[in-house]
């Protein structure tokens, strides 16, 4: 299934990641992983955050795959199901000729 993964991460946290270079270390690692579409970075909320979206094949995956951002960078994380332009008509598709 299609998701976005949208992450906010603490400030003070990632200040000392980037000395170390724990965060880049932390944000490359993840997007090995999980093989991205699309990702990106900036500022929401006032605070430093990344938008990825991926193929989550089986929840159980979260944990390993997100652990590190909780755990070094104090974010907040949200994994919601998303769809793409062609997803979208696929579904528009399937409403009409079942109803």
């Amino acid at each position: 299934m299609r998701v976005m993964l949208r992450a906010h991460l603490d400030t003070a946290a990632t200040n000392e990641g980037i000395k170390s270079g724990a965060l880049p270390a932390a944000i490359k690692k993840l997007m090995e992983a999980v093989k991205p579409e699309a990702a990106y970075f900036g500022l929401h909320e006032g605070v430093r955050s990344c938008w990825m979206v991926f193929d989550l094949d089986d929840s159980s995956r979260m944990p390993v795959l997100m652990e590190d951002l909780f755990l070094q960078f104090n974010a907040e994380l949200e994994v919601s199901p998303v769809m793409n332009a062609e997803d979208l008509a696929k579904g528009l598709a399937a409403m009409k000729s079942a109803g």
